[in-house]
């Protein structure tokens, strides 16, 4: 059972009402729940100028130092199935604390990891600390606004997603110019801290006692077999964690792309890791306008049509090495635009279906995405670390996505959705 805004206002503690809040208030939630997301992106890809320098200093391969990689995502997509129920029994802040004291001692250990196994097994444990504050900035937003709002919200807190991969290897390079690898990580940890007292400084807590999930593990069993049952739910799921494993792609290869087959060291790699990123940048605040005047059905399809296009001509240049590096980042940068374009509006309608258990279906939702690119990342490896197999993975993730909404989501279901209805879940 759903209510409509008025219910919001009788729910949610006035201040932070989605539709009652000020700019200022949203200006603010928009700061605190991105310094949350940054994290994420910053854990991942902070590392990735030193790929090279890890392999070499713990003698290990380029395959083995990629599921370094894979192993944070693999905690990313574990993690969030954890939190999400968790979150919606006990609330939002107790869950985003302790996962950010988690990751702020695994990155302690990551600094101090003997070998690539002990790195590997720590990555898992950084991952399992970034899927709370993932989960929970999602849960929050849920929690307040749906449909186009959260689209619009979510795409501002997506030029964090877009900025934070910019800066994330710019840092780690400049790191690197008087630290070794092992620097990185205790970046990372004083991040964590930082992040941990704006949390508990700036984000109050968001779902009320008498919203809250009971039940235990019966509760939660039955909340995922619901999501799993919503045919629409999980096809746009799976829409998401498509396009994200075509972003895992490049963040995976990259840096042996550019780094080893063009030769850029790894200053000139921030930058040109950065110029991949700008389209992901433009395209989320471009939605935002986008969807004053387009439904975010309409903007998904042309954005998953002009990311397999765009994909498809980046594996012919990546396999006959026409054009050199621009002729790799123009279509790159398409993909991009196009992954930030889907990536707000397949969430935001795939959550305006399940107010009831925001956190839950943030959760699967994240899993999803996380999991995808967890196998994405090895993948690369597998087949090589040249252009022509780091293509050939971002355009499959986007033919793959297409797909599965025309087969799976359908056009038919996808335009029913009413992603302007505001819900908010009566228990």
């Amino acid at each position: 059972m759903t209510a409509t805004v008025d219910t919001i206002e009788q729910s949610t503690p006035a201040p932070l009402a989605g539709d009652l809040m000020s700019t200022r208030q949203r200006l603010r939630l928009v700061l605190v729940l991105g310094s949350l997301i940054a994290i994420g992106p910053l854990t991942i890809d902070m590392y990735l100028p030193a790929l090279p320098a890890i392999t070499t200093d713990l003698h290990t391969t380029s395959a083995s130092v990629q599921l370094t990689l894979t192993g944070t995502l693999a905690g990313l997509a574990i993690g969030q199935l954890l939190i999400g129920p968790l979150s919606d029994a006990v609330g939002r802040r107790k869950p985003l604390l302790a996962g950010i004291g988690l990751h702020i001692v695994a990155s302690v250990l990551c600094a101090l990891a003997p070998n690539i196994g002990a790195v590997g097994a720590l990555r898992v444990l950084q991952g399992l600390g970034v899927a709370a504050t993932s989960v929970v900035a999602t849960a929050v937003v849920r929690d307040l606004f749906s449909g186009s709002a959260f689209a619009k919200l979510f795409s501002r807190l997506m030029l964090v997603m877009g900025v934070a991969p910019i800066l994330a290897p710019t840092l780690g390079s400049g790191l690197l110019r008087w630290s070794d690898w092992r620097g990185v990580f205790v970046a990372l940890a004083v991040f964590g801290v930082l992040l941990a007292v704006v949390a508990t400084v700036g984000l109050p807590e968001t779902l009320p006692p008498q919203q809250r999930r009971r039940g235990g593990v019966a509760a939660t069993g039955r909340d995922y077999a619901t999501l799993l049952r919503d045919r629409t739910f999980v096809g746009l799921v799976l829409v998401t964690g498509l396009a994200m494993a075509a972003l895992f792609a490049y963040v995976a290869g990259s840096s042996f792309v550019f780094q080893q087959q063009y030769g850029l060291d790894e200053q000139q790699f921030g930058i040109a890791f950065g110029a991949g990123a700008v389209g992901l940048i433009t395209a989320t605040q471009l939605n935002v306008r986008l969807l004053r005047r387009y439904t975010p059905q309409r903007i998904l399809v042309a954005a998953l049509a002009m990311g397999t296009a765009a994909g498809l001509v980046l594996v012919v240049v990546a396999a006959t090495g026409f054009g050199g590096l621009p002729a790799i980042l123009a279509p790159l940068w398409v993909v991009l635009a196009a992954a930030g374009l889907a990536m707000p509006n397949a969430p935001a309608l795939a959550l305006s279906r399940h107010g009831e258990a925001a956190g839950t279906a943030a959760a699967l939702l994240g899993a999803v995405q996380f999991g995808i690119g967890a196998l994405s990342a090895p993948l690369v490896g597998a087949l090589g670390t040249g252009s022509v197999a780091m293509a050939a993975v971002i355009a499959g993730g986007m033919i793959t996505a297409t797909a599965v909404l025309l087969a799976v989501v359908r056009p038919a279901r996808l335009a029913a959705i009413e992603p302007d209805a505001v819900a908010v879940a009566t228990h």
